[in-house]
């Protein structure tokens, strides 16, 4: 199961999106490629590894004045069926 959970301060915004194993992994990392390619604004991401081999990728948009980054993040969440987020 992948879990969500959601940060934003003023012009910044993170999802985070943690899973476990290969298939979930090539999952959230194929949906966040095609979906952030698709948008002109463009977040950093990194991957962590956290407790009982599960990973966590971070996407973080910077500088985000027009608060754009919210659209995405729900069209990735939709994307990988994710109905919560913390």
């Amino acid at each position: 199961m992948i879990d969500a959970e959601f940060r934003s301060e003023e012009r910044f915004s993170k999802l985070s999106l943690a899973y476990e194993g290969e298939e979930e992994k090539n999952r959230v990392h194929s949906c966040i490629e095609k979906i952030t390619k698709q948008h002109k604004m463009q977040p950093e991401t990194y991957t962590c590894s956290i407790s009982n081999g599960r990973e966590v990728l971070v996407v973080e948009y910077h500088d985000d004045m027009d608060r754009e980054a919210g659209a995405i993040f729900e069209e990735i969440m939709k994307s990988l069926e994710i109905t919560e987020c913390d």
